[in-house]
């Protein structure tokens, strides 16, 4: 089944299942495969494209107006884009925001990323809903030559993110310091100069902006690779350790992690963990993980704090969850997702150690969890 190609397709965008949508490429030329989501947020289309967390996945957007505020060197969450490819609505328009350096269009060409304009994203979200993530082949070639038949080939020969350990490939290689803070009017990004706890960061797909909130929350951060030993990360002799957000099966990922998580709370120091860095925690602590249907990705997620009460507006970005029915006696469920009821945070009950799956740094609420960072910080100060 196919849509019906406009008069000169440039782009198309072929699912496993033989489905195929033609429109029109801008960014890169190529073929690329991956797995298909899709995002509901209505902005921050740059930092999604830079962020680790979507290693390995094609990026459906729902909202149609991507690309109309242009691109800037600050909103990039990391060096490069680890998003495999765009699909939109609408093709960009010219950028028109006092922050914007380049166009989305240019931007994406210079980085390698391919994209598609002029898909009905509403059907392709339906079946992504429907049917679950697919796998994908996604091509640009101003010439409009596809072989068709080879790139749904190429979706189905795509061995999917279960059982896949992205985070050792987007990891830095080596350690570093960070003291960047958050962004703030007018001045932009200041630096860390009175920093009050040290803590290590393990980085196993970190967005910048994380980085960011703990630096403001009065942190001396470094930086290690997602590879880290307990023995390692203790070196450093941190008054707290975090775990980072990330790409790929966390079951994979946690072949390494889950034994280095293990020391480090044999060490019993105060541990916060965010999305992967989540899931990392609850695998070392005996819960399991499953992989979701489409996940959750989007800036518009009600969450509920089971202790408090409290229900805070957040951005998400998983595909795979923590089974709230395998959490073990001691570790409590903190949070749930009201869409779905999945678990979106988990702590000790005796210790300062816990972990939210949502994002508290990307500013949905826009500081609705905040609080964390907060937390965290306390439980240093104590």
């Amino acid at each position: 089944m196919a849509d019906t190609p406009p008069n000169h397709p440039t782009a198309c965008l072929a699912l496993a299942d033989g489905t195929v949508f033609y429109g029109r490429g801008f960014g890169a030329t190529g073929v690329t495969v991956a797995e298909l989501c899709f995002n509901t947020a209505m902005t921050g289309y740059q930092e999604i494209m830079t962020d680790p967390s979507y290693a390995g996945q094609i990026v459906t957007f729902t909202f149609p107006h991507i690309g109309n505020t242009g691109v800037n060197p600050e909103d990039d969450e990391t060096a490069e884009p680890f998003a495999e490819g765009m699909v939109v609505k609408w093709d960009p328009t010219a950028p028109s925001n006092w922050r914007s350096t380049q166009t989305l269009q240019h931007w994406l060409a210079r980085r390698g990323r391919i994209a598609i304009g002029g898909v009905d994203t509403r059907r392709l979200t339906r079946a992504i809903r429907q049917q679950g993530a697919p796998h994908a082949a996604l091509a640009h070639d101003p010439d409009g030559n596809f072989d068709v038949a080879a790139l749904i080939e190429k979706a189905r020969g795509f061995n999917g993110l279960v059982g896949m350990d992205l985070a050792r490939v987007v990891s830095c290689a080596q350690s570093y310091r960070w003291d960047e803070m958050r962004w703030a009017w007018p001045d932009g990004y200041a630096r860390q100069t009175n920093p009050r706890h040290k803590v290590v960061a393990v980085d196993y797909g970190a967005k910048r902006n994380i980085l960011r909130c703990l630096a403001s929350a009065g942190c001396e951060v470094t930086v290690l690779p997602a590879t880290a030993t307990a023995d390692e990360v203790l070196a450093h002799d941190p008054d707290g350790v975090f775990l980072s957000n990330g790409p790929g099966d966390p079951a994979a990922t946690g072949e390494y992690a889950v034994p280095a998580i293990s020391g480090i709370l044999e060490a019993n120091l105060p541990v916060f963990g965010i999305c992967l860095g989540h899931q990392m925690l609850a695998l070392a602590l005996g819960a399991r993980t499953v992989k979701m249907n489409h996940g959750h990705h989007g800036a518009n997620h009600p969450v509920k704090d089971m202790e408090t009460g409290k229900v805070e507006i957040t951005s998400m970005n998983h595909g795979f969850a923590v089974d709230g029915q395998s959490l073990p006696t001691g570790v409590a469920e903190t949070h749930v997702s009201l869409f779905d009821g999945s678990n979106c945070g988990i702590r000790l009950q005796d210790r300062p150690v816990f972990s939210v799956q949502h994002h508290p740094e990307a500013s949905p609420g826009p500081q609705d969890s905040y609080y964390l960072f907060e937390r965290f910080v306390e439980s240093m100060a104590g």
